[in-house]
């Protein structure tokens, strides 16, 4: 019985993290799960749910209240990246997170891993390419010390941010936060071959109207 009732209360509060997360804008699963808890039993609970099942919620409410919406915006999403990875070669861009799995919702941004040893390069790159962006150092706890990385926000149709990482970490795979699993990232040629198979109509609409393909979000190769 009181299993029973612990994976209710554990159900009620995916639910009302995810309503929060999805309608209130909240951005942090650990907010959203304090909050919720707050509101459902007073305070502090030993069962608060995996970040992965609040995506999960997120992801079916979005899918419920706003099926066409969501499809089109994560197409749209996903094309802008597409464009924004070809402009940032040099790089070696790689898209992680909502818009790589397709787990999007209203205040979702555009996540990717850049790499470059000199931030001051990425930078002058940016200026060059004439796009308004604002820079950020976010300290972390990794490998048992704090370590200090560059977050890089672009001013676009949706948000973009880029996390700088330095060259040697390109091939460093770390852990996503939603399932613990090493994180996919995508190259661009990946991402064009996701969105070939997941929006055919839309990618066949935009390829007849923007004329050649290459022309419109250049060659891709991993």
């Amino acid at each position: 019985m009181k299993s029973k009732r612990n994976n209710h209360i554990r159900r009620l509060l995916v639910i009302e993290a995810a309503r929060l997360m999805y309608e209130e804008g909240v951005d942090q699963y650990l907010d959203a799960k304090r909050k919720a808890a707050k509101r459902l039993v007073g305070g502090y609970t030993l069962h608060l749910p995996s970040n992965g099942e609040i995506s999960e919620e997120i992801y079916r409410m979005a899918r419920f209240e706003e099926p066409d919406a969501v499809t089109q915006r994560l197409f749209d999403m996903r094309v802008l990246t597409m464009d924004v990875m070809e402009q940032l070669t040099p790089f070696n861009p790689r898209l992680i997170g909502s818009v790589s799995t397709g787990r999007i919702r209203a205040s979702s941004d555009i996540d990717l891993h850049v790499f470059v040893d000199m931030p001051e390069t990425l930078f002058r790159y940016l200026d060059e390419l004439a796009w308004p962006y604002e820079t950020k150092s976010i300290c972390i706890r990794k490998e048992g010390r704090f370590m200090e990385f560059t977050h890089v926000y672009l001013d676009m149709e949706f948000p973009v941010e880029l996390s700088v990482y330095p060259v040697q970490d390109l091939r460093v795979r770390g852990r996503s936060s939603t399932d613990g699993k090493p994180i996919d990232r995508l190259s661009a040629g990946r991402l064009r071959t996701l969105i070939m198979n997941e929006h055919p109509e839309q990618w066949e609409a935009l390829i007849y109207c923007g004329g050649d393909d290459e022309t419109r979000v250049g060659a891709f190769s991993d």
